[in-house]
């Protein structure tokens, strides 16, 4: 069991503070996810920016995860989210392109990554999957072609690529050739000739803006193919993989927290709703579950077991909160309460983030098989 000690329990603290504001423009976003101007000043959106800004930047203030510590990002993870995940989402900020870039980055492609994050209003994108490929990133199909000069022609197509549509800069996955040694990363800034984007319409954290990306001969220039200093096994496909162990802890998190937040809403409307207790015990246990995985995945960072067990049981236990939630506060209670009807749309997108269930369950058998599982 994981307990936490003062450093953990001050950055909860501060992500506590912090979800209120994150709340209080759940609605707003959730109903017009493309209106973001008046959300930009979010006292909230600033701290996660800074959580998540590259070291040497100047972090005082309010306790904040390390952004190489899985464990503190998942503890305010979960808190931020008892806010509202879509909001958080919505945030400007480094997200899963970032975390690439400092893994893979060199110092120059680092800071010009940043500096075009410094107005505070850029998103950034991850483009990885591709519709008919699923999970499965070996199949890709986009690719980066020699221009003749140096640099790169980006071609193919992108789906369920969370800010993809007004993003300004970010990470996209394309093969050089047919080995899955040739798949690299190339960070893309905006705007660019043969770039086409389109928002994907979306029940569920509407926030996060999800799109679909093609490319038609988008350049890219040559000192922009992420991972060019390091070893051939360690520019992509592993890369990847090693990014996604973690932020399937955090999609984890995710889960909980609106799994908690849910179960919170209708203890405040209906103190007496039969099976309270019972929720609120396996959000509990899927919060200590999603906190040992976060640890786990530190210590031993190219192991996916933990995380794979931590996204698939807390996911299935928000999504079974929702149909429980729905069901406490009667007949209307969702068009009662729009917050919850929210919450109980937005559980659903967990399923499909950072690998199905499905793919959760393949991984885990597979792990047993190889003796990964442990006590």
């Amino acid at each position: 069991m994981i307990t936490l000690d003062e450093r953990l329990r001050a950055i909860r603290a501060t992500a506590v503070a912090m979800a209120e504001d994150l709340r209080s423009r759940a609605l707003a976003v959730d109903a017009e996810p493309a209106a973001m101007e008046q959300h930009l000043d979010s006292p909230a959106f600033a701290l996660i920016r800074r959580s998540e800004a590259p070291p040497g930047q100047d972090r005082q203030g309010p306790p904040l995860p390390t952004p190489g510590s899985c464990l503190e990002n998942v503890v305010g993870m979960v808190e931020l989210a008892r806010g509202d995940t879509g909001v958080l989402l919505s945030c400007p900020s480094p997200g899963l392109a970032g975390a690439f870039v400092e893994l893979l980055g060199d110092e120059a492609q680092k800071a010009r990554f940043h500096a075009r994050l410094a107005d505070g209003g850029t998103w950034t994108f991850f483009a990885m999957s591709e519709e008919g490929r699923g999970s499965d990133a070996t199949a890709m199909e986009s690719r980066l072609e020699p221009d003749g000069s140096g640099g790169w022609l980006l071609h193919g197509a992108k789906r369920y690529i969370g800010q993809g549509a007004r993003g300004g800069v970010g990470v996209v996955f394309a093969r050089t050739g047919p080995s899955p040694l040739s798949i690299r990363a190339a960070l893309v800034e905006l705007p660019a000739p043969g770039w086409w984007a389109e928002p994907l319409e979306m029940v569920g954290l509407r926030g996060a803006c999800l799109s679909e990306l093609r490319f038609d001969g988008v350049p890219v220039p040559g000192d922009m193919l992420l991972g060019q200093h390091l070893p051939v096994t360690r520019r992509g496909i592993w890369a990847a993989t090693r990014t996604f162990h973690r932020m399937r802890v955090r999609v984890a998190a995710a889960a909980v927290g609106t799994g908690l937040a849910m179960a919170e809403y209708v203890a405040e409307h209906r103190e007496d709703a039969p099976g309270l207790d019972r929720v609120r015990a396996r959000a509990e246990a899927a919060r200590q579950l999603t906190y040992e995985a976060a640890a786990r995945v530190d210590l031993a960072p190219d192991r996916g077991q933990p995380s794979n067990i931590a996204k698939l049981t807390a996911t299935r236990m928000a999504v079974e909160t929702a149909h429980w939630a729905g069901a406490a506060l009667g007949p209307a209670g969702l068009l009662d309460h729009p917050l919850l009807e929210k919450w109980t749309r937005d559980v659903r997108a967990f399923e499909f983030m950072e690998g199905t269930g499905t793919i959760q369950r393949l991984h885990i058998a597979r792990g047993h098989r190889n003796g990964e599982t442990d006590g």
